[in-house]
């Protein structure tokens, strides 16, 4: 029998709509009843509204934060409360790992709702990292885990999630790519680099800030000419320091950032991606575009496995330079090669109608089940 639910998605940052407009519309498809939520987290249109309208993702519901923490943090989690006992849903399903996601994961749990994780089971190692926080929490909450690879199954796994309820499933993002007709270019006609930067530990830092801008124009004097879509929290930055005038470079070309469209068809027109982005890192595997990371650790692993992505952080000068020169080793056409013929390890475009597929299915109704075990007879479970 085929089971009908009414799933409530919530969403907050452009990531987020890139990755789950699919599944929505797999969902819809489907025959699943979809209530969608704009949490607000992002409110540049441009990052935001714009990018909604382009991928069709309609929120049936839009929340406004405030500008100032502590009370975003408290009016995310508030609202995410507000919205599961509005809705009443059979199910929460969130993707990733921002803010979003455990205030909607504990808002699902505190009501007795159950909670699905799309792109289940990355993990950067990061002490340090707020995201690595966010995905634990959505571990530790979820009742299905929908994993985009085999790795991040297997770190689900090695945390006590039981088999059964993991489902390697792909990364929508992919879903994205096919049906918007993205597709990998001839290395042969590919020129120049694309830099994306807009984490605080990069950009927040003026030390670490100032040798983004070394790179950039580095990579501008050896590479080729760079493409930079300035977040505005990068762009905010580079003014408080003086550093944009630094930026004044022939070889170096700033834009606003990007709509979705044209940010894909410059990464698929670059010989290389320089970027502290995740999902740059998906997008470029499957168009066949190396990577150089500007971080010390990232939750997608089977880049750096494969050798098309490269780890090099901006904690000192020595590192710095190691952006340089592995930049310098993907743009040879060894590695220029080596990108473009490997298979893409995050998934087949078909995602969305894989996770629709599974809760459609009353197997999954166990799964979904909020259970409270009776251990009074005094055998415990272990």
């Amino acid at each position: 029998m085929t089971r009908r639910r009414h799933v409530l998605v919530p969403f907050g940052t452009r990531p987020e709509v890139v990755k789950l407009a699919p599944v929505v519309s797999a969902l819809t498809a489907a025959g699943h009843e979809v209530t969608v939520v704009d949490t607000g987290q992002h409110s540049d249109p441009a990052l935001s509204s714009e990018l909604q309208d382009a991928l069709g993702l309609a929120p049936t519901l839009r929340f406004v934060l405030p500008t100032e923490q502590p009370a975003r943090t408290g009016a995310l989690h508030a609202d995410a409360a507000a919205a599961v006992a509005r809705f009443r849903p059979d199910l929460v399903l969130a993707l990733g790992d921002t803010n979003t996601v455990p205030a909607y994961a504990l808002a699902a749990r505190g009501a007795g709702v159950p909670f699905g994780h799309v792109e289940a089971g990355l993990r950067s190692l990061n002490q340090r990292s707020i995201e690595e926080v966010n995905r634990k929490v959505a571990a530790a909450s979820a009742q299905v885990h929908f994993a985009p690879t085999a790795r991040a199954a297997v770190f689900l796994a090695a945390e006590g999630v039981p088999e059964e309820r993991i489902f390697v499933v792909g990364n929508p993002v992919i879903d994205t790519l096919v049906a918007r007709g993205v597709a990998p270019r001839p290395a042969a006609e590919r020129a120049g680099v694309l830099v994306t930067a807009h984490r605080p530990t990069n950009v927040d830092d003026p030390v670490r800030l100032a040798r983004l801008v070394a790179v950039v124009r580095g990579l501008a004097d050896t590479i080729g000419p760079v493409t930079f879509p300035v977040h505005p929290r990068t762009a905010r930055r580079l003014e408080e320091t003086g550093l944009a005038a630094e930026l004044e470079h022939p070889g170096v070309t700033l834009t606003a950032p990007l709509d979705y469209d044209s940010l894909l068809a410059t990464l698929a027109s670059s010989r290389l991606a320089v970027t502290d982005s995740g999902g740059i890192q998906e997008e470029a595997a499957y168009l066949g575009v190396p990577v150089v990371v500007l971080r010390a650790s990232t939750p997608r692993w089977e880049g750096v496995e494969a050798g098309t992505t490269t780890l090099a952080g901006l904690a000192d000068d020595d590192a710095a330079a190691q952006v340089l020169a592995a930049a310098s080793a993907h743009s040879s056409a060894v590695g220029q090669e080596r990108a473009a013929t490997l298979p893409c390890p995050y998934g087949d475009g078909t995602t969305g109608v894989r996770i629709a597929g599974i809760l459609a299915d009353e197997r999954t109704d166990d799964l979904l089940a909020l259970t409270e075990p009776d251990f009074t007879d005094g055998h415990l479970p272990w």
